[in-house]
């Protein structure tokens, strides 16, 4: 199995993120994402402002030592979230799972949630495999699809 590790996100890995986080297929699976993918310069005020919050957890995922996506915990209306993005070029190798596995390690908040796209089947086999549980579907508005879709809640503890 590959080595897959978390550390810190810095300047130097923002190119490549901001490439992953535009493939238009990732896009259309992950469904709720940035307005405009291909917006750079919203990209980068969004990760500065992420870089600096006291209450997310942002890290890199790496393989093997390279770069192959993000994982980040973060705070919405008072719950705590987790999400992640993998490059699809290493989709199905079981990064995302493991590196989940690492992010639950360090958050030690409980319970911990988690959102996907309700036809998002790998995302939502990663998080189950996790032990998060479903808990409801809500639908909410998806920038990539340009309209409102099915979205999974799960909770973890």
């Amino acid at each position: 199995m590959a080595d897959v590790a978390l550390r810190p996100i810095d300047e130097s890995d923002l190119d490549t993120l901001f490439d992953q986080m535009r493939d238009a297929e990732s896009v259309q699976m992950a469904a709720f994402t940035a307005k405009d993918p291909n917006d750079r310069e919203a990209f980068d005020t969004h990760m500065s402002k992420l870089m600096t919050l006291p209450d997310v957890t942002l890290r890199a995922v790496t393989r093997d030592g390279h770069l192959v996506g993000s994982i980040a915990s973060f705070v919405i209306e008072g719950d705590t979230e987790v999400t992640y993005w993998i490059d699809r070029a290493v989709w199905g190798q079981g990064i995302a799972g493991q590196a989940l596995a690492l992010l639950l390690d360090t958050v030690s908040v409980r319970p911990l949630y988690a959102r996907a796209a309700s036809d998002n089947v790998g995302s939502l086999k990663v998080l189950r495999k996790a032990g998060f549980t479903i808990v409801g579907v809500e639908t909410s508005y998806a920038n990539a699809r340009n309209t409102e879709i099915e979205e999974t809640v799960l909770r973890l503890g």
